[in-house]
């Protein structure tokens, strides 16, 4: 039996999709807790793994050659995870190609502009003083309805957003799109995006890697000590 992975992850959208593809390639893990609103991801400790201060990381212990690597950055997990298993990938270039090119979609459109929509909507106004911006409010929930738009097009197409085959890519964009009404979205001129929403919600390995101390997410609205750590700390 392989010695687990080290997963370090908090619940949250960016934690998700490497907890739901550890438990979608059923490969044994570890779950260290990096608690954001604690100041977790600043630790020294940390930072020697990830030194952008930002989870999910992981630690392989049997990495390439046997020895042991690390790995930050969510998008570079997942192709590692991929490669690694030979599973969710891709199994031809052309597959390949469409998985990396929806991946860095994700990685580069969808998560970043989602992101500063979940700011700018539901935390900004709370901060202290508070900053409602009516201008980024109405910059990101655009942006996002129209990276929506891209992908309810895309799922037009295909069952799956690199084709039809089930894929990393899925698992990158799965955790931010499931939480389209928090960036105050509409599912309903977006049908195959609510088709897509249900396939991948109805799929055990994406449950368990949801549920992963689901317990432990909180409403960052109430919390200031924590809001200081997300959006004031350098």
């Amino acid at each position: 039996m392989s010695t687990p992975i080290d997963l370090y992850f908090w619940p949250t959208p960016n934690g998700w999709k490497i907890s739901i593809a550890l438990e979608e390639m059923a490969m044994p893990y570890q779950t260290h807790l990096i608690n954001i609103g604690a100041g977790d991801q600043f630790a020294p400790k940390f930072l020697k793994i990830a030194p952008n201060n930002r989870m999910p990381a992981i630690v392989d212990h049997d990495g390439p050659d046997g020895a042991p690597i690390s790995i930050f950055e969510s998008g570079a997990i997942l192709q590692y995870l991929a490669r690694k298993t030979g599973r969710f990938g891709g199994t031809t270039e052309r597959e390949q190609i469409a998985v990396s090119e929806w991946l860095m979609w994700q990685m580069g459109g969808l998560g970043p502009m989602a992101g500063q929509a979940h700011h700018f909507l539901k935390y900004a106004p709370f901060m202290e003083p508070p900053n409602d911006i009516p201008y980024a409010k109405d910059r990101y929930r655009a942006e996002t309805a129209r990276l929506y738009g891209v992908l309810d097009r895309r799922l037009a197409e295909n069952e799956y957003v690199a084709g039809d085959f089930y894929s990393i890519a899925d698992m990158s964009i799965w955790g931010w799109a499931s939480l389209w009404e928090g960036q105050q979205q509409t599912l309903d001129d977006k049908p195959n995006m609510a088709r897509w929403l249900e396939t991948m919600a109805a799929r055990p390995g994406v449950q368990a890697g949801r549920a992963l101390h689901a317990e432990k997410r909180a409403d960052f609205r109430k919390d200031k000590d924590a809001q200081d750590q997300l959006f004031k700390k350098a």
